[in-house]
């Protein structure tokens, strides 16, 4: 089934061209969703929110334009993942909680020479988690513009705020992010030899 089938199938409300486009960008879309999502509940409720969201404005795509299907499903999940987050009010109150301990701070600092995690050593898992662990606007900004790749103008766009808020939220997220993975690489190593 072509594009413009599936497309003209599915505003016919037929059950088995969205099932068709279920299978076909599930697996796409699921892997989006764990990224923008702080667990994997908020990640499934998104997945599906979002696929549904999809499925009711696929007439609004225009098969005339230099975009695919696949792209312009994977640009509008990403918009909705952006809002459905950023609408998660109670989310900033948890995740401002700090927790104090007596291990002295690893040097994070960009412009001081340290040892820091290698990214492509560190397993997907503890990545995630990593990732979850931000804080919403941190973990929006860190997929848009590092995962997605999207420039910080288009980023801040879509994330409707100012560029300068936009480059302090991803090197805010660059920094916490190392802490996490270091902390929970360096969780997983103490669970592996118990």
């Amino acid at each position: 089934m072509t594009d413009s089938e599936l497309i003209s199938a599915i505003s016919k409300n037929d059950v088995s061209a969205k099932k068709q486009f279920y299978e076909t960008y599930y697996p796409v879309l699921s892997g989006i969703s764990i990224r923008y999502a702080k667990n994997k509940t908020q990640s499934n409720e998104l997945l599906q929110n979002g696929m549904a969201h999809l499925l009711s404005h696929i007439s609004n795509f225009k098969s005339n334009t230099n975009l695919i299907l696949s792209d312009w499903v994977r640009n509008e999940f990403i918009k909705f993942c952006v809002e459905f987050i950023r609408n998660i009010r109670s989310e900033y109150y948890v995740a401002s909680t700090v927790r104090v301990t007596d291990t002295p701070a690893k040097n994070y600092d960009l412009f001081v020479d340290a040892v820091l995690t290698d990214f492509k050593n560190v397993e997907y898992d503890v990545l995630i988690e990593s990732l979850h662990q931000l804080v919403p606007s941190q973990r929006l900004i860190y997929n848009l513009h590092v995962v997605e790749e999207y420039d910080l103008r288009k980023a801040a766009d879509i994330l409707e705020a100012s560029e300068q808020t936009v480059k302090a939220n991803l090197e805010k997220a660059r920094y916490n992010l190392q802490k996490n993975i270091d902390k929970n690489f360096k969780s997983q190593k103490n669970e592996q030899s118990v």
